[in-house]
């Protein structure tokens, strides 16, 4: 990271198989990277092996999910919408950390055929639990019109506005909440 930038890990919240989390989050990634008020990075979930809470005395993947999370200074949450929800993963990987998450910024990107919308509202409650502050401008996509019949994500252009709406807000409230950490 450079000096004096604040870091943005862009969370996929989903580790099934066939998951668009990817495809969404790489979008998402290409628009941040443009940017240079702050530096962005991909952070998969699935790529911390995090056991559900409470099953395994294996913490290692736990120490390693903290560590990055306590590296970042802000988030962006990539979600699908399951059952009006968040998926289970994300839920299990928000639990999983405490402090780390603490007086951080957050923004939401979430997918779903109600665009994810009330996954996002879901998320929001979590977040305040957490310490998290989570901006108003949130990117919402349809898997009607933002994905094609083979599940490929092809976003319609007018999301770029939100996407760096929300991602001015974000790096304002993360520099702001870096001061009291």
């Amino acid at each position: 990271m450079e000096k004096n930038k604040i870091a943005i890990g862009i969370i996929l919240g989903s580790t099934r198989e066939g998951r668009v989390s990817p495809q969404v989050g790489e979008w998402f990634y290409s628009l941040a990277k443009k940017r240079t008020d702050a530096t962005f990075e991909i952070v998969d979930i699935k790529d911390y092996n995090l056991p559900l809470l409470g099953t395994s005395s294996d913490k290692e993947g736990i120490k390693q999910w903290n560590a990055k999370l306590a590296s970042l200074d802000g988030f962006v949450f990539v979600t699908a919408e399951y059952n009006h929800s968040i998926t289970a993963s994300l839920k299990n990987a928000l639990d999983l950390a405490k402090d780390a998450w603490n007086n951080k910024a957050a923004g939401i990107v979430s997918y779903g055929s109600a665009y994810g919308a009330r996954a996002a509202e879901h998320l929001r409650g979590i977040l305040g639990e957490l310490q998290i502050a989570d901006v108003r401008t949130q990117v919402l996509l349809s898997l009607f019109t933002d994905f094609d019949e083979a599940g490929k994500f092809k976003p319609m252009a007018l999301h770029e506005s939100n996407v760096n709406s929300m991602l001015d807000q974000l790096t304002k409230w993360s520099i702001a909440l870096k001061t009291i950490r």
